[in-house]
């Protein structure tokens, strides 16, 4: 296989077997592709798409035809037999592409194959033009099913538009399914005061979309909470009475409440017809027989109103009851259902009363994750879908690193453990403040590990061919930077949070968010029995504030750093010819260097540091901090709009409005 120092493009996912031969291949300014009819892509999907690239790449205009009395350059063809097999032991989405002077050949085992084959010779015109090396290549996934799951309910709910971009993105790397999260997002009929004021998605949206990736070769597959992440609907009028806590549900809204509180009472009946309905109308707009129930995170699960009952049968057979119960009811409609394993693997038990047609979703994000939760399931026999994530959330720059460390190890542990799939998840806690566009590289590397996780790929050699293949870089560097710009994420947009709702909205601390600080859930029982009172507001931020203090002293190194990284950046990004990930960009590092100066400051107001110590501490002008906030926040609004509805951008903008008067406030 030619050396990645001996050429300037590449491939996404890197094919398992790829002979480069002597010389290159001019592609005629007028051919044709010719696309058999066999493949069963009824709109001849594939050969417009290459159209579409040889003619952005190259400024000619090629011709389609079907049918052995009509030639072309390029041939897409179904095999007559098959022999290559992939990794899991099948042949589904395998391929062989041929380049050479007497034309170009793509010969799949399926409809699948056939595409995977084509997003390869996509990638190749994009980075080579009309001059393209000789090559045979023979290539299939090591997973059958490569996914990507994508939170579209905790704060941002894509445009329709902008799902179809990300589609179009997701069959160039070659995955085959995607799911989109709903909690509250979605106009079910008789539930408007939950998804009031959401932007949510409807059926018309959903039977466009299913459609629209049908034709991509991308499995849509339905997936709605039906269990737990309940909060939005839980604190309405109507439904609150089917809450663990619905006495709660008149507290101020919290992004980190809303991740912890919004369990269903499963000992009602009521909750299960309530989640039946929910089912039974979502699934008549898919096409796919699988079905998402997710039911993770039931935090509150026999601690409110269905204590009794739980002390009565134990929490994890009222689980496995009622997961059992959704189950048995979308297997009664002939479909396959799956939920996420968090639940089930804490509590083993549940894995052995799982029916054979469930897939667990078992996922894990730790960036050193071990394979001891995948081989569990795997030992207990059950059918098992591994899940890392983008590392996206709570923050404007993703963690790249965490990222790569954490889908390299899941994919391996996936196949070893002889998982069914691989799911990328893409989340957006506290508000979804993360631009969808950043989690690109994630996404990719999913796309390599899904395809060849044995392979030896250093992450470094990735980031550098995600910059020529999807960023158009040539200097292979614009990834790279992006890396090395979150690197200096010191005070996120999680800290944040957790500042500001650390009041109550009555001046109180709020004992619920403490209590997922680490540094202030050990000592909020000790404070009680010393003071004989709650903590303060002040004292719980004091003590926030001082447990980061040797974190914020690397605020001006961090900035610094950050600067220069967006002055390397700016030339590259100016050569790409994508204004949107450049505004993107540009927008992220911008607030990530006012965030880390917010932390800075308040670190400053709780008396962390003395302001006048040498060396970079300097005391903040903290009216102009709170001015530079308010108008980074009008521009960050203009760009969610590139890919998003309304929804809750009001609920970031509102936090950057209370950060900005609480530095005011302490600046007097």
């Amino acid at each position: 296989m030619a050396s990645e120092n001996t050429r300037k493009w590449a491939i996404i996912p890197e094919p398992n077997s790829m002979t480069v031969g002597e010389g290159t291949v001019l592609l005629p300014y007028a051919e044709r592709v010719n696309e058999s009819i066999a493949i069963g892509d009824g709109d001849f999907l594939l050969a417009h798409q290459l159209v579409a690239d040889i003619r952005s790449a190259t400024g000619t205009d090629w011709d389609i035809a079907t049918g052995d009395m009509w030639s072309g350059f390029i041939r897409l063809r179904i095999a007559d037999s098959w022999d290559f097999d992939s990794q899991d032991g099948g042949t589904a989405g395998a391929y062989t592409l041929t380049i050479n002077t007497d034309g170009i050949t793509i010969t799949g085992c399926d409809f699948e194959g056939v595409r995977n084959g084509v997003q390869t010779l996509r990638q190749l015109i994009r980075q080579n033009g009309a001059v393209l090396p000789v090559l045979q290549i023979e290539d299939a996934p090591a997973y059958r099913i490569r996914g990507y799951y994508l939170d579209a309910t905790r704060g941002r709910v894509p445009t329709l538009a902008w799902l179809k971009q990300w589609a179009d993105k997701l069959c160039l790397y070659k995955y085959n399914q995607l799911q989109l999260y709903i909690e509250h997002t979605f106009a079910f009929d008789g539930m408007s005061e939950t998804w009031r004021g959401s932007s949510p998605l409807t059926p018309a949206d959903t039977l466009e979309f299913d459609q629209y990736c049908a034709n991509l070769g991308i499995e849509l597959v339905p997936s709605v909470s039906t269990f737990g992440h309940q909060y939005v609907a839980m604190r309405t009028q109507e439904l609150r009475e089917l809450g663990e806590f619905s006495e709660d549900a008149d507290r101020p809204f919290s992004f980190i409440e809303r991740m912890r509180h919004h369990t269903l009472n499963v000992a009602d009946d009521r909750a299960f017809a309530f989640s039946a309905q929910l089912v039974d109308s979502y699934l008549q707009l898919f096409r796919s027989k699988r079905f998402n129930i997710c039911a993770d995170e039931t935090f509150d699960l026999g601690k409110g109103k269905s204590k009794q009952e739980a002390q009565r049968v134990g929490v994890a057979t009222l689980y496995a009851t009622y997961v059992g119960k959704l189950c048995e009811h979308l297997s009664q409609q002939g479909r396959e259902p799956m939920f996420w394993g968090d639940i089930a693997i804490e509590m083993p038990e549940i894995l052995e009363t799982l029916p054979n047609n469930v897939t667990l979703l078992n996922w894990q994000y730790e960036p050193e994750a071990t394979d001891e939760k995948i081989q569990l399931v795997a030992q207990a026999g059950a059918k098992q879908i591994v899940c890392p994530a983008v590392w996206g959330w709570n923050a404007l720059l993703p963690r790249i690193d965490d990222a790569w460390n954490n889908i390299a190890r899941i994919a391996r542990y996936g196949i070893d453990c002889g998982a069914e799939g691989m799911l990328v998840t893409d989340w957006g806690d506290f508000g979804h403040v993360n631009d969808p566009r950043m989690a690109v590289p994630g996404m990719i590397f999913g796309a390599q590990y899904a395809w060849n996780p044995a392979g030896d790929t250093a992450e470094n050699d990735l980031l550098e061919r995600i910059s020529r293949v999807e960023y158009g870089d040539c200097s292979a560097r614009f990834v790279v930077l992006l890396r090395n710009a979150s690197a200096q994420a010191v005070f996120t947009w999680r800290e944040l949070v957790e500042y500001l709702e650390l009041d109550d909205g009555t001046g109180n601390c709020n004992t619920d968010v403490a209590q997922t600080i680490p540094c202030l859930a050990d000592r909020l029982v000790d404070h009680l029995s010393d003071c004989g009172n709650a903590m303060t507001v002040r004292e719980a931020r004091n003590r926030m504030m001082r447990n980061m203090a040797t974190t914020i002293e690397r605020i001006p190194q961090a900035n610094r750093a950050l600067q220069q990284c967006m002055v390397d950046i700016a030339p590259i990004a100016a050569h790409m010819g994508n204004p949107g990930i450049t505004a993107a960009v540009r927008i992220a590092m911008e607030g990530q260097l006012l965030l880390n100066r917010v932390g800075f400051a308040l670190a400053e107001a709780h008396d962390v540091r003395d302001a006048h110590d040498a060396g970079d501490w300097r005391p903040s002008d903290y009216r102009a901090l709170a001015r530079e906030l308010e108008c980074w926040c009008e521009a960050y609004a203009k760009e969610w709009n590139a890919t998003s509805q309304p929804s809750e951008l009001h609920r970031i903008q509102e936090t950057v409005w209370k950060a900005a008067d609480e530095l005011r406030r302490i600046s007097k």
